[in-house]
């Protein structure tokens, strides 16, 4: 029947489209936070665990490094949108607001040569103290 079904499409002209993330869609992709999380990380790719600079910021904002949760933006996008923690946008656009504290930077790569940058990510937190 489906053979039948392609056939017959092709033949009218209409092009069939296959979805990527087919689940998304159905709802089955949704990322759950545990209750802990105060602080999520999107970037890419993702900072090694327990990286000095990242675990400075957690410290900073008077969080511990359990309470910070790194994702990828495809992740951070599958969220609920009734999430509300702070978020840290490393070397990425924001493209969500998460109903907390907003951080953008430039990459890690690039917090760790550049003071100037360092310093931009530093005045955004004191901002929110």
């Amino acid at each position: 029947m489906t053979i039948k079904r392609d056939w017959l499409l092709q033949q009218m002209g209409i092009t069939q489209w296959t979805l990527r993330r087919s689940t998304v869609s159905q709802g089955k992709s949704t990322i759950y936070l545990p209750a802990h999380i105060r602080l999520l990380l999107v970037t890419d790719p993702l900072p090694p665990p327990g990286h000095p600079l990242v675990d400075d910021v957690v410290r900073s904002m008077a969080l511990r490094s359990e309470q910070l949760l790194a994702l990828t933006i495809n992740q951070a996008l599958m969220l609920p949108s009734q999430v509300r923690c702070h978020c840290w946008w490393l070397g990425l656009k924001a493209t969500r607001n998460f109903n907390g504290i907003c951080l953008s930077t430039p990459t890690l790569s690039i917090l760790q040569k550049d003071p100037m940058a360092k310093r931009a990510l530093w005045r955004q937190i004191s901002h929110y103290k």
